[in-house]
């Protein structure tokens, strides 16, 4: 169990830093490794479906430590769960949403290199942050809305003249690529956002939450397998051209999720933004090498500014709420000696 977040170690946000970073690059590089150097191509909607079965069992595990005994966590599912239609319907619909973001996650990096996609995805911010204004009525700080545009600039230079890559041999479309990935960061704002709107409705803990969600996943992959990849899975298999750099890809998008939503909790905006950063970074030297990726000026520029939109995005606003009452009771001390 980790310490609450206000006697959190250096150490231990370190290594949260440590962990974010690494499950962030390696996942988008691993996925890109599957989806250009297998042979027999997998069907991603099968990858996402398990993807989905396993955080379930994941969440279950740790609702059971949560409640502490059997007769405790059956009692929970059968009142939220089983007992709950209109909450499952509810979490029904970031489930639809996170399965063709999850979905456009596979394309995107079918046709762009891990590198470009770590970049682009980051429009999740921007993206994100509307969604929070018009759902949540948050406001942004003019620092922050400076930092969106910047990121935006950033992430059109990246595309202005895309990074090649001299080690891919197969055929890649870019603007099917990048149109994948517009549909997976406005899934994404939407979803997040919708999500902690519905965990702020009530006091139902988180993992009950995410049960429920991921049940109507594992419905909604399913629905999303036969639609899509049907007459083949049917003919080829499940499972088929999967190996085990396949299966990891699927434990990094499980176990990663899961376990970001539980550190994110202690640490701050600051190093969620130095997270995405040195993601990016990684994931540059990781394509360079694995890829053959040809950095660009325009690249290496739109990359910088991203990083530095980040940073700026995650920085603490301002809080005036203890500078007024100091003030006024300044003001009031003055009228007390003047009288």
């Amino acid at each position: 169990m980790a310490p609450p977040k206000e006697n959190v170690s250096l150490l231990f946000k370190l290594y949260c830093l440590t962990v974010m970073t690494l499950v962030a690059a390696t996942y988008t590089v691993a996925l890109r490794y599957t989806r250009i150097a297998e042979t027999e191509l997998y069907f991603a909607t099968t990858a996402v479906c398990i993807t989905e079965v396993i955080k379930l069992f994941l969440s279950v595990g740790i609702l059971a430590k949560e409640t502490g005994s059997l007769g405790r966590l059956m009692t929970s599912l059968r009142e939220n769960v089983l007992g709950s239609p209109k909450e499952l319907l509810k979490l029904s619909v970031p489930s639809v949403v996170y399965a063709v973001q999850n979905n456009m996650a596979f394309l995107a990096l079918s046709n762009l290199d891990a590198a470009v996609y770590q970049v682009t995805y980051q429009l999740k911010i921007p993206c994100t942050a509307l969604c929070t204004v018009l759902m949540l009525n948050r406001s942004l700080s003019k620092l922050q809305w400076f930092s969106v545009f910047m990121l935006c600039g950033g992430v059109t230079l990246v595309q202005w003249k895309p990074a090649q890559v001299t080690k891919v041999q197969m055929e890649q479309n870019p603007w099917l690529g990048f149109g994948a990935i517009a549909i997976a960061v406005l899934c994404s704002g939407f979803a997040g956002v919708y999500f902690e709107k519905v965990l702020k409705s009530s006091d139902t803990s988180l993992w009950v939450r995410n049960i429920q969600m991921y049940l109507s996943g594992i419905v909604v992959t399913l629905v999303g397998v036969y639609m899509s990849d049907g007459a083949q899975v049917l003919e080829k298999g499940f499972f088929y051209g999967y190996t085990y750099y396949v299966g990891f890809v699927i434990l990094l998008a499980s176990v990663g999720g899961l376990y970001t939503s539980v550190v994110v909790k202690y640490t701050d905006n600051i190093m969620k933004g130095f997270s995405a950063a040195a993601a990016i970074v990684l994931s540059t030297v990781a394509s360079v090498m694995l890829f053959g990726l040809q950095i660009t000026v325009s690249f290496a520029l739109g990359a910088l500014l991203v990083c530095i939109s980040i940073y700026l995005y995650g920085l603490p606003r301002q809080d005036t709420t203890k500078i007024q009452p100091s003030l006024e009771t300044e003001s009031s001390k003055e009228k007390l000696i003047h009288m």
